[in-house]
């Protein structure tokens, strides 16, 4: 039983420090790129500057505010 503790332990830490590496990449453009190639995504900083730029509020809103209906997750569970 402690081993199944341990490993389920290990593997929530693993999942806070992946969300906490995503969280900290929406703050900052060079990181959510990084992050984006390495799931095979390529694009600039300056891409993603331009396809957010072109948004409205209200799209802006719905990405990043879960509770404003429709609601539509960066990070779908």
């Amino acid at each position: 039983m402690p081993q199944k503790n341990a490993a389920r332990m290990y593997r929530e830490v693993q999942q806070a420090q992946a969300r906490e590496e995503r969280r900290k990449a929406l703050s900052n453009p060079e990181a959510f790129v990084k992050m984006a190639a390495a799931r095979g995504y390529t694009f600039t900083v300056e891409n993603l500057e331009s396809q957010l730029a072109q948004l409205s509020d209200e799209a802006v809103a719905a990405i990043f505010n879960p509770g404003i209906p429709p609601r539509h997750h960066l990070f779908p569970r």
